[in-house]
């Protein structure tokens, strides 16, 4: 019989905007969501903290500045497109830290393309049908492919940080066979949970379907400010905490 290969599993930590807790709340919930093995990884520069079964790697050096670190975007997530990245092999799935995994990951594995990611057009909306647009908050590949994301970038650094937005634009103009998570799999908690104005002053927000994966909170809040009490948001999308299912979701793999 042929030994199957454990999942991999990359994030990424640098800075002091996420604390360790992060990074070991999201391997325990992939963990409690994957079939089989699984091969958790960080590139972060600061291991302190993680969880033992988590292996760390340094965030690999593709040439960028202090400063540049820091420009919009997140661009030392296109270190991962490299042809050697540790030793790592295989399809792997990236998942940013501000991700709540709720439901399986394991179809997440399933390749139906060289890159699968987010759709954060309008279309990742209830109802939504316009054009898509590259997110790179969750997305798919194979260790090695996509080298001419990495390439072109490093070509000419300055010039594309200064024309593109953000790395998740740079990755949907540059990136090859791309195709995007079904609807409902990985959801915006601001679009998708979050009620209308003040509501959540005095409604906390419902918890997301059965048949969703990943709640994504991207931009304020965090996940970490509905687990306290106190007003959290950015004005006028404001609501009051602690949220019961998030706090639960929380408390259960911080504590596993």
């Amino acid at each position: 019989m042929k030994k199957t290969e454990p999942r991999l599993i990359l994030c990424m930590k640098w800075g002091a905007a996420f604390e360790p807790d992060y990074v070991n709340i999201l391997f325990r919930a992939c963990r409690s969501n994957t079939t089989g093995s699984l091969r958790f990884v960080c590139l972060t520069d600061d291991a302190t903290g993680l969880h033992p079964d988590i292996e760390a790697f340094p965030i690999p050096e593709i040439g960028l500045t202090k400063d540049q670190w820091y420009t919009r975007g997140i661009w030392p997530k296109l270190s991962m497109f490299q042809d050697e990245l540790y030793g790592l092999t295989g399809r792997a799935l990236f998942i940013d830290l501000d991700m709540m995994v709720v439901g399986s990951l394991d179809p997440f594995f399933e390749p139906k393309s060289r890159l699968i990611t987010l759709d954060v057009g309008e279309g990742w909306r209830p109802g939504g049908t316009a054009s898509p647009e590259v997110g790179t908050g969750v997305f798919a590949f194979d260790i090695g492919d996509q080298r001419q994301i990495l390439d072109s970038f490093i070509a000419h650094r300055d010039q594309v940080i200064a024309e593109f937005f953000n790395e998740q634009d740079y990755v949907g103009a540059k990136g090859e066979d791309i195709s995007f998570w079904p609807n409902g799999k990985v959801i915006s908690f601001k679009r998708f949970l979050r009620r209308g104005l003040g509501r959540d002053l005095f409604k906390a927000p419902p918890p997301p379907d059965p048949n969703v994966a990943i709640v994504a909170f991207h931009g304020t809040p965090r996940p970490i400010d509905l687990v306290r009490p106190g007003v959290w948001g950015q004005f006028p999308h404001l609501g009051r905490g602690p949220v019961n299912w998030v706090q639960d979701y929380w408390n259960f793999y911080a504590s596993e």
